[in-house]
């Protein structure tokens, strides 16, 4: 039971980052003429920016900031489930 939860808990948390490493990959690829247009970045394209359209308030003149925000919301995501694991691991341990 207790390797299941640390299984899940480690899931979420790579899984977590892993969307954090495209939404970077995704800003990156606005730098490559063509990036979006190419089939990694359609794909990243796809993944990635029905979450962005929520940030996409963001922005400075042409410099949009969606991403960052969307890094940092992420960030808390992966604080909160650390921490509900570590509440859980107490728990199990009591």
């Amino acid at each position: 039971m207790l390797t299941l939860v640390l299984y899940l808990f480690k899931a979420l948390n790579w899984g977590v980052s892993a969307y954090i490493l495209l939404i970077v990959i995704y800003a990156l690829l606005s730098w490559l003429p063509g990036g979006y247009q190419s089939r990694i970045g359609q794909i990243i394209v796809r993944l990635v920016e029905p979450f962005l359209k929520y940030f996409n308030f963001v922005a400075l003149g042409p410099i949009g900031f969606g991403p960052v925000v969307a890094i940092i919301v992420l960030s808390l995501v992966q604080y909160g489930i650390q921490a509900i694991e570590m509440v859980v691991l107490r728990v199990l341990f009591t």
